[in-house]
């Protein structure tokens, strides 16, 4: 007969470990052993716990990002987890992401690409959908506002443009900032990518804003539509 949570030492056990030395000093398995609550007659909720995280069969997404972007489906085929597990895991996962999230862009300054990307790495790198993000920012490239302009989509040119520098003409700014992430997480500019930031940084020229980046967002990198299209340029220049 397997051990029990109940049969281990006091200074063993997740919830009185954690109430004793804090959640610090609680492993991964333990603290998933703690929202799983009760194991079966075979395993504890430790041991449940530590073969669901041997389900990460991608190292690069790190040791427990995996499950944000895992199913109730996937979850529930896990022995020991039932609907109500399931759901609690995914309820964690996603407060974790709003936790990791700014509520407020308001009056960040933004001095470098890198900024912008270290602001929404977090929220946008593991998305199976395309998310596009539209940063309003002053004259002193302060942001005013962020907005959610596209979700879901699987091509860049469903974005509507009429929308974005709306969105820029309500608020009277003065400069922008576009922001989309790959769910591949290459952040490769596609040509499509590559087109349609043409296509916007002419027409925001017609109302005298000014589209100072898009960014594109990969699983830990991203890269510049801006820099990759001097690359590109430039590499058609040398070739000639």
């Amino acid at each position: 007969m397997s051990l029990k949570i109940k049969d281990l030492p006091e200074v063993e056990r997740p919830y009185e470990k954690l109430e004793l030395y804090g959640e610090k000093n609680l492993s991964n398995s333990e603290l998933l052993a703690i929202i799983i609550k009760s194991g079966t007659k075979e395993e504890t909720s430790v041991q449940i716990a530590q073969r669901i995280l041997k389900l990460n069969y991608d190292p690069e997404m790190g040791e427990l990002n995996f499950l944000k972007s895992m199913s109730l489906e996937e979850l529930m085929q896990v022995k020991g987890i039932g609907r109500v597990k399931a759901i609690q895991l995914k309820a964690v996962c996603e407060l974790a992401v709003r936790m990791s999230k700014l509520s407020n862009y308001k009056k960040i300054q933004i001095k470098s690409t890198e900024d912008i990307a270290n602001l929404v790495m977090e929220e946008l790198r593991l998305e199976k959908r395309e998310f596009v993000k539209l940063f309003l920012l002053n004259t002193k490239n302060e942001i005013l506002k962020s907005v959610d302009v596209a979700v879901g989509g699987t091509n860049f040119a469903n974005v509507n443009m009429k929308e974005i520098i709306s969105e820029a003409l309500k608020i009277k700014a003065p400069k922008m900032i576009l922001v989309h992430n790959h769910p591949t997480g290459d952040p490769t500019p596609s040509t499509m990518d590559i087109k349609f930031t043409d296509k916007l940084f002419n027409a925001t020229k017609i109302f005298d804003i000014e589209l100072l980046d898009h960014i594109v967002i990969g699983n830990k990198n991203y890269k510049s539509v801006f820099v990759e299209t001097q690359k590109m340029a430039q590499k058609c220049i040398n070739n000639k």
